[in-house]
């Protein structure tokens, strides 16, 4: 290959790499950035998508469903990035500008490695101080769901779901949720241990 066209492969690659953009993922909560150190893997994902389709289908006409990565502003110190969102009809007036500013009805996390112990202490703290009426924990390694409900201002484990049971809400009566179908589908792309 000559000198001159080796030179116009590599323009070639630097121009293109130029114009990618990586957008910054990173929460805040009680005035501290978290970053987020690497994206979902496909269970993840799969249990985000089945949850938002099951949710969607069933309550599409009391209000929205929202997904990851979506900021919800509670305050200019608590910014986060729940993986599904639910904001029912009454309350669509918390979106301004294009952007959640507000408390939303529901919000749904899925565990990771990554991020459990922030969504299962440091976001749960959040929610209930901002009020979120409903918050669901999603384990895939376990396939369950914990349920928390908001009490006189605090969350109680109103039920812990299993793979085998159907799914509803005492705040939201359009949510039914096969969990058996759920985690079937999301679960076929699970990681296997290695030796």
């Amino acid at each position: 290959m000559s000198e001159e066209k080796a030179d116009k492969r590599k323009a070639g690659v630097k121009e293109g790499q130029s114009g990618y953009w990586i957008e910054e993922r990173y929460e805040i909560i009680e005035g501290v950035r978290y970053d987020f150190l690497s994206s979902p893997k496909v269970t993840h994902q799969m249990l985000v998508t089945e949850l938002n389709a099951s949710i969607r289908a069933s309550c599409h006409t009391v209000g929205i469903v929202l997904v990851a990565p979506m900021d919800v502003h509670f305050d200019e110190n608590n910014i986060v990035q729940p993986d599904l969102i639910f904001i029912a009809n009454e309350n669509l007036p918390i979106i301004k500008d294009g952007w959640v500013k507000g408390v939303p009805d529901l919000l749904v996390e899925i565990l990771s490695p990554s991020t459990g112990s922030k969504d299962k202490v440091r976001k749960k703290a959040i929610y209930e101080r901002f009020g979120v009426q409903e918050y669901w924990i999603v384990d895939p390694g376990y396939s369950t769901i914990d349920q928390l409900v908001l009490v006189d201002g605090k969350y109680q484990l109103a039920a812990t779901y299993g793979d085998e049971e159907t799914f509803t809400s005492p705040k939201l009566s359009c949510i039914s949720i096969d969990l058996r179908q759920l985690f079937h589908n999301a679960m076929r792309f699970k990681e296997k241990a290695t030796d």
